[in-house]
């Protein structure tokens, strides 16, 4: 085979998005609030995604339809070509609250959702271990969450999804509660676990420079209804993640996309409040 068809064969490849969702919207009362407008997003594999916008942007929503916890009014969501329809271990959901369950050790709310997908018992042990170990947690295996700081909660979570392998990992403003260090160190975690894991990751953020960090692409939703307002990729990285935080913040660009996402975020929020 010629080496430009390959080339062009790979290119294609890259390109199939694992979801599109088209000409979304999302209406609650009967109609009487419209959440989304139009929304049409292709998300690609191994690609971070992160979702920003005001707050009522509709963000949130277009998430949880990915996730098959929402349904939309019009418009179609789907994965690999299939409708989505409702949730899936394909897509994992990481949650801003704690989800973890404090009646069960840590290696134990790891290996729950393997359980209820009927992985053997010893197979789920021993994932259970190395997803703990991949989140810097194995030596409180056995300890319970009750005990743990909010990072630490967050990071059996972390593990408990990604142990059951999802091919999306789906996060709505997992770090937010976290303190201002714990979320750097987190999103450092993040980065390391991307160039590992090869997930497609969508991520829903009010943070701008978390999202200028972790994502390769950043699609900024306009207030309400809730519409792709722009739709950038993260180009001064040159296809990089940055295992340090300080090492991205002091690349040429880093500046000028901060700028331009408070700029965005600003008119998005005086348009809003002209509008009430």
């Amino acid at each position: 085979m010629m080496v430009a068809e390959m080339n062009a064969m790979q290119m294609s490849k890259i390109a199939v998005p694992v979801i599109q969702a088209s000409r979304v919207w999302k209406q609650f009362g009967n109609g009487a609030v419209t959440a989304l407008k139009d929304v049409s997003i292709d998300l690609r594999e191994n690609e971070f995604t992160a979702f920003v916008g005001p707050s009522g942007c509709g963000k949130t929503t277009m998430l949880r339809i990915i996730a098959g916890l929402e349904h939309p009014t019009r418009g179609r969501v789907s994965m690999n070509g299939a409708t989505i329809t409702g949730p899936s271990p394909e897509r994992g959901m990481l949650f801003q609250a704690y989800t973890s369950f404090p009646w069960l050790t840590a290696r134990r709310n790891v290996e729950y959702g393997m359980k209820l997908l009927g992985v053997p018992k010893a197979e789920r042990e021993a994932s259970a271990m190395e997803f703990l170990r991949l989140v810097r947690l194995e030596k409180v295996a056995d300890k319970y969450p009750g005990g743990f700081s909010g990072g630490m909660k967050q990071r059996v979570a972390l593990a408990r999804t990604l142990a059951q392998n999802p091919s999306v990992l789906l996060m709505d403003e997992p770090f937010g509660a976290l303190d201002a260090q714990v979320r750097w160190e987190m999103q450092e975690l993040m980065i390391e676990l991307m160039e590992r894991e090869r997930k497609t990751v969508v991520a829903v953020t009010h943070d701008i420079e978390e999202a200028i960090y972790l994502a390769d692409r950043i699609v900024f939703f306009s207030c309400q209804p809730g519409r792709v307002k722009a739709d950038i990729q993260v180009e001064f990285k040159r296809g990089r993640r940055f295992p340090k935080k300080e090492d991205l913040l002091a690349q040429p660009g880093y500046t000028e996309l901060e700028q331009h996402l408070f700029a965005m975020m600003r008119e998005e929020i005086q348009a809003a409040a002209a509008a009430a």
